[in-house]
């Protein structure tokens, strides 16, 4: 399952979003630190799911939609010198280093300053949050680098190797791949780098190990130019969010007082609300008129799809009723990135698969495809396997 860290400085709203996107218990406050450990739960990417496309429904799906689950851990906010030790940061950067990528949790209402404390509405430059969080992460990196920097370098030299591939047995503990290294340092020379070059290293490093999306959060009551001075600044990688108002509804909707899906642009009044209720409700969808979404399911659809990079595949095992072995309608759908082939699905599926992989055929042309067949979005395919 893809892992996915929330990250932010304290008081940004980031265990809002954690309980947002899973439903799960998180302790939320409007003091820093209340997040001490991290919160684990199971949020999901939506998509359209291929039954439509196919003209028939299976019970894999909501109303034509596919959610499909990714792990979401809510980390220990960060403070300024976290890589030093202050606050929680020695944690909070340890959490992250099994994660794919980060969803940084920002207080687009500059409410909060740097530290997470309370402060006026509009105080605060959130732009400053962007960018100390993105420095923290590279002077981790850099401070991991900086402890064993000569003995990798003397040890490069004596043996004569490759100083990218010594680096990349240093870093694989906290998923950093040798392609990595080596393409950070394309412009390097690994062997007399000094301190500042070292830093830009731990940089570049960084872009390619942990991309990043901004939830630009609190949008329900932020001063409209701070949104757009964020959206101005990293719009690609940007979305504006309110936590708070997808928490209501989709605990709205779990209790059946309306119908709501995560990400939907609306909602349907199904019980009698009180005027409080109504009140709550109607002020919701002015904001869902004026933002089209609440913006939680955006993003970490846009950080899975846009900025990871991933597809949807559906595998089967019977290509003319796209089953299972057990009668399920498109019983499972994958996430792969993109330039992914059927033999690597096979080893998504099961490792004997892979290494056993045939042949696999694509159940909606019925035509047989080989192992380095390069999968699209939204493909039905069989593997066939001798295990």
């Amino acid at each position: 399952m893809i892992e996915i860290g929330i990250a932010g400085k304290p008081n940004a709203g980031k265990s809002s979003f954690f309980k947002a996107a899973t439903l799960a218990e998180a302790e939320i406050a409007n003091y820093p630190f209340t997040t001490i450990k991290p919160n684990i739960g199971v949020g999901s990417v939506r998509v359209k799911c291929v039954c439509q496309e196919l003209g028939f429904e299976c019970n894999r799906c909501v109303d034509g939609w596919r959610f499909i689950p990714i792990k979401l851990i809510d980390v220990a906010g960060l403070v300024p010198d976290a890589h030093k030790g202050r606050g929680l940061g020695n944690e909070f950067l340890d959490d992250l280093r099994q994660s794919e990528a980060i969803i940084h949790v920002v207080d687009a209402s500059g409410s909060t300053d740097l530290e997470g404390n309370e402060i006026g509405l509009g105080e605060h430059d959130p732009i400053e949050d962007v960018k100390f969080l993105t420095k923290e992460i590279d002077m981790w990196i850099y401070g991991i680098l900086k402890r064993n920097w000569d003995k990798i370098m003397r040890k490069a030299k004596a043996e004569k190797r490759d100083a990218a591939r010594h680096i990349a047995e240093q870093l694989a503990g906290l998923g950093f791949e040798e392609w990595m290294i080596r393409d950070a340092a394309r412009d390097l020379d690994l062997l007399t780098i000094d301190d500042d070059g070292l830093k830009d290293f731990a940089c570049e490093l960084r872009k390619r190990r942990l991309k990043m999306l901004i939830a630009a959060n609190k949008c329900d009551k932020a001063p409209k130019e701070l949104v757009k001075k964020i959206l101005k600044e990293y719009g690609d990688i940007t979305v504006p969010t309110s936590a708070f108002y997808e928490i209501i509804l989709r605990t709205a909707a779990k209790n059946g007082y309306i119908k709501y899906l995560p990400g939907d642009s609306d909602f349907k009044i199904l019980k009698e609300l009180n005027e409080m209720q109504k009140k709550a409700l109607y002020r919701i969808r002015d904001y869902l008129a004026e933002w089209k979404t609440t913006g939680v399911q955006d993003a970490l659809n846009k950080l899975v799809f846009d900025v990871l990079g991933y597809i949807v595949v559906y595998p089967v095992e019977d290509e003319n009723k796209f089953t299972d072995s057990k009668g399920n309608v498109l019983p499972d759908a994958f996430l792969v990135k993109k330039g992914s082939t059927a033999r690597e699905l096979a080893y998504k599926i099961h490792t004997d698969i892979g290494k056993h992989f045939i042949y696999a055929v694509n159940a909606k042309t019925k035509m047989r495809i080989g192992e380095d067949h390069v999968l699209n979005n939204n493909d039905v395919i069989k593997i066939v396997s001798s295990a």
